[in-house]
């Protein structure tokens, strides 16, 4: 499962993300990531959540954070949920290419072969979002 979570700046992503990962430790019964641009959720997040900052693994495209996915994954069978922070702001993508839609596509695919859950937050205003990535709203 996919879930994208969508809006321009200030509309409240990151709190509602916040909230949906601090949630994830009382409910998930595996492991519990978040990949995020910046250290700004360190202090928001409860501590047992694995917290991945991007920057430090120079995630600068798609096929690099599907490598690193498919790797956190190798590395640990108990990862049950992902959640990704500003997914086009990490690897510098634009709405308007389809690299978007297919890398969500991917994440969706993978997610159902290794029954692991996506929640990702784009900045970017949601009525200008394509059909193939509302599919996962």
């Amino acid at each position: 499962m996919v879930r994208v979570i969508m809006g321009v700046k200030g509309t409240g992503k990151t709190k509602q993300m916040i909230e949906l990962i601090n949630s994830a430790v009382q409910s998930e019964h595996g492991n519990v990531v978040c990949i995020e641009r910046g250290a700004k959720l360190t202090y928001d997040i409860h501590s047992k959540i694995r917290l991945v900052e991007a920057s430090q693994y120079d995630m600068g495209t798609y096929d690099f954070m599907k490598g690193f996915i498919s790797g956190l994954y190798a590395g640990n069978y108990d990862i049950t949920h992902v959640f990704i922070d500003s997914l086009t702001k990490i690897v510098g993508a634009d709405l308007n290419d389809q690299s978007t839609e297919q890398f969500l596509d991917w994440l969706n695919s993978f997610s159902e072969k290794n029954g692991i859950k996506f929640t990702v937050t784009i900045s970017a205003d949601e009525e200008l979002a394509p059909e193939g990535i509302k599919k996962y709203f």
